[in-house]
């Protein structure tokens, strides 16, 4: 079996990218394979690399990709969580696929949807420019219907007291993209965006602590990946300021469908990132997000009360609802292709026929 390799600017690591089509569907086999194409990785230097991506064609006539995200967990080569998605990953895929065959060739304009198989998503994926390593897109979340705000609240309210380290802690959790909960940085003693940039062990450690603490609250392991924490307040320079943990540690930017939770969050009335929006009049525009890595901006389209635009079918009086979001900049390295020698028995049968006939003789 053929792994590929693809670097996502922004993200901790490559993605390691495999055929879904050559691996068990069934979750304990799957992991399995996945064990032992972990140690393999490991053995090459490649320990580093905790996000794989499952893609194959999709079978659905509205897309062109199937996608699964499966985050690897340190601490042991069979250690992974399956419950939610990563949106660095899916470009990963994108690029890996075109260059398996999956795809057509990328050039600017080439549009790749995407059915995220972990949570339903569609994701369309639009080349903005093509070189021969790189690969820039424009990434949007479109929504199948209107997603009324209260659908996004796991909790069913904006903001929700959590218990962490002896102390109760405001958050508000969005499901938009991933599971995000988002904390105001000063109510963490943290004042200003130099101060969260700067900050260390402490808040690593308080964040964890919240982070799991709301995953107890949603009935997931709290030693899992999900849901994810970031914690905001107002941008030196406009905007909002967001540092965010990953798998291990701080992320050095903020995850894909991190800016895409947090666009949502901003556009839901009375949630934190909203409330900090307002504060740093960021208007309902893009909104300029600014991390340790870099600055982004997510358009998060919304239709609310008084608006022109229709209301969503069902959704209560007063009720705004996300039609789709988007994120522009992004940019994709492919890194490589190797084989991987534990799955060899999972190759294609073509390559294996060839393989038989250069080794004749």
């Amino acid at each position: 079996m053929i792994g590929h390799l693809a670097h996502a600017a922004g993200a901790p690591c490559p993605t390691f990218v495999l055929d879904a089509a050559r691996l068990p569907h069934e979750e304990t086999a799957l992991l399995g394979h996945l064990t032992e194409a972990r140690r393999y990785l490991t053995s090459a230097g490649g320990a580093h690399v905790l996000k794989i991506a499952l893609v194959e064609p999709s079978a659905h006539p509205m897309f062109d990709l199937d996608y699964r995200f499966v985050q690897a967990l340190p601490g042991a080569p069979d250690r992974f969580d399956l419950r939610g998605s990563c949106g660095h990953s899916a470009l990963a895929s994108v690029v890996a696929a075109a260059r398996s065959g999956m795809l057509p060739r990328l050039v600017p304009g080439t549009r790749v949807r995407i059915r995220v198989r972990n949570n339903g998503d569609s994701v369309v994926c639009e080349v903005d420019r093509a070189e021969r390593d790189e690969v820039g897109f424009t990434v949007t979340f479109v929504q199948p219907r209107p997603v009324p705000f209260a659908e996004l609240l796991p909790t069913g309210r904006t903001r929700t007291l959590l218990e962490a380290d002896g102390r109760r802690v405001e958050v508000s959790m969005v499901a938009s993209a991933n599971t995000y909960a988002f904390v105001d940085a000063r109510s963490l003693q943290v004042p200003d965006e130099t101060a969260l940039f700067a900050a260390g062990g402490d808040l690593l450690r308080s964040l964890e602590s919240l982070r799991a603490a709301a995953a107890e609250l949603l009935g997931w392991p709290p030693g899992g990946a999900f849901p994810k924490i970031a914690a905001v307040l107002p941008g030196a320079g406009g905007g909002i300021a967001a540092r965010a943990l990953t798998v291990p540690g701080w992320h050095p930017s903020l995850a894909l469908t991190g800016a895409v939770c947090l666009g949502t969050a901003a556009r839901i009335p009375g949630t934190v990132p909203w409330r900090i929006t307002r504060e740093a009049d960021a208007g309902d525009g893009p909104l300029a997000i600014t991390t340790p890595g870099g600055r982004t901006a997510v358009t998060a389209v919304v239709s609310l009360p008084g608006t022109a635009a229709v209301p969503p079918p069902g959704a209560a009086d007063g009720d705004g609802a996300l039609l789709w979001s988007s994120v522009a900049g992004k940019h994709v390295t492919f890194q490589g292709s190797f084989a991987l020698a534990p799955l060899s028995h999972l190759q294609f049968e073509e390559v294996a026929q060839c393989l038989a006939l250069s080794g004749a003789g």
